[in-house]
């Protein structure tokens, strides 16, 4: 039975990384009437967040469950069967992962399924078509600005997966109004104070990203200029803000950590690494650098002054070109002149973190989409574009990688099967931080 307004929302959140596990956990918040905590799952792979990266997230005092993707569809099929099926679940993972995760919901046949929500943790800025297809099937994608908006529909609508359906041919199963699952939105952990300079305080952050830039050579300058720019300014304190630390994992594989890096420099008294909560961070920050860090559209949110690096020029695979237009785009050698660049106010608006609604107010329509879902008598059956008749070259290895196979005995694990597993599982991180990126350089030779 559809929960009804008076009940409570079962709502549940996958995710596969800790950014993706704070955006699914405070979307699940913020698009349902739920007052209980969401259940949370991560998924076990090499990029699986410690638990001191889960808790610096800062969204739930529960830490989530980890678990193989097959454990999870387990989990929703059994609660079904006590019923206490989920009414929400909350997809926080990369779109292959959303592909595989709707093929197995379907497959699970069950009398009354989630509603399905899914979208992205911060700037969409590569391979957004085949990112959205992958997407597609979900009842709803949100999108995290009207800009995002706008190029999600054309994406589906230019390939024939828009409200008319795959194929050309209405859906009858889908309401008027319910059949394009884009949804406006924003990102959901904007929020904190408006920026309000303090006296005596000169404060410095660069955002860091994991895979951007990536070479030792790129990382060393970014280094170089930071730890020359706290020189240059001895009384401003240089921050530069890690999201993981040696030998945890992010989405993406850190082959030259900065921690490592910064060692064979000279640096500063007034530099340093700094770790934590990203929000808690911008609190005492006055000038928020970074190439295309999501970071920047949380600082830009809270008025902070914020600068976006052209030091390696403004490409597609740095992320930058997505703040073409936003008066943002500077350069190490004009922030040291102490040149902080303006926001484009209009740019602001499209991109979500400027407008003239409340920022509340923002996530009105996807409350609004789920709950208009869960009060359908049926939902009707999930049909993403990308199927055996779509995409028989593609599709396939993507269910494979996953093999999400609910059928298969859940084997009993022993303590000491569990202490091998994950000695396992830290010998096999190991050797892709460690090992691999030596063998590989090595191999340059």
């Amino acid at each position: 039975m559809p929960a009804s307004s008076s009940e409570a929302v079962r709502t549940a959140v996958l995710a596969d990384s800790d950014t993706r596990w704070k955006w699914g956990a405070l979307t699940a918040r913020r698009i349902t009437a739920a007052t209980a905590e969401p259940t949370g799952f991560v998924l076990r792979g090499r990029a699986t967040p410690t638990a001191r990266q889960l808790a610096e997230t800062g969204v739930s005092r529960v830490a989530p469950r980890e678990v193989t993707g097959a454990e999870f569809l387990r989990e929703v099929r059994d609660a079904e069967e006590r019923g206490e099926g989920y009414d929400v679940l909350v997809l926080a993972l990369v779109g292959g992962t959303v592909r595989a995760v709707l093929q197995g919901i379907a497959d699970l046949g069950l009398e009354r399924r989630p509603v399905i929500v899914t979208g992205y943790v911060g700037v969409v800025y590569e391979k957004l078509a085949d990112g959205l297809l992958l997407r597609h099937g979900a009842d709803v994608v949100l999108a995290n600005s009207r800009h995002d908006a706008e190029r999600f529909r054309a994406v589906y609508e230019g390939v024939g997966a828009d409200s008319e359906g795959v194929g050309a041919e209405a859906d009858p199963e889908v309401p008027v109004g319910l059949a394009d699952p884009v949804v406006e939105a924003a990102l959901p952990f904007l929020g904190g104070a408006p920026y309000a300079p303090l006296a005596g305080r000169d404060t410095l952050v660069f955002a860091a990203q994991p895979s951007v830039p990536v070479s030792r050579a790129e990382r060393a300058y970014l280094l170089r200029r930071l730890t020359e720019h706290a020189r240059l300014h001895p009384g401003r304190e240089v921050l530069l803000k890690l999201r993981s630390k040696p030998g945890e994992h992010t989405t993406h594989l850190e082959e030259f950590p900065y921690q490592k890096l910064v060692r064979e420099l000279d640096a500063p008294a007034n530099f340093r690494l700094v770790y934590g909560n990203m929000g808690e961070v911008l609190d005492r920050t006055d000038l928020l650098v970074t190439v295309s860090s999501t970071a920047a559209l949380e600082a830009l949110h809270r008025r902070i002054p914020t600068a976006v690096l052209t030091d390696f020029g403004i490409r597609e695979a740095l992320g930058n070109h997505h703040f073409v237009g936003s008066g943002l785009l500077t350069s190490f050698d004009r922030l040291d002149k102490g040149r902080v660049p303006v926001p484009d106010e209009e740019w602001l608006a499209r991109q979500g973190v400027a407008s003239d609604s409340p920022y509340e107010s923002a996530f009105d329509a996807a409350r609004d989409r789920v709950a208009a879902l869960l009060a359908l008598p049926a939902l009707p059956p999930l049909r993403p574009y990308y199927t055996a008749e779509t995409a028989p070259g593609y599709l396939p290895g993507i269910l494979a990688r996953h093999r999400l196979d609910v059928t298969a005995p859940e084997p009993r694990e022993s303590g000491l099967r569990r202490v091998v597993r994950e000695a396992a599982r830290g010998a096999y991180r190991h050797g892709v931080q460690r090992v691999a990126p030596v063998i590989r350089r090595l191999g340059d030779l």
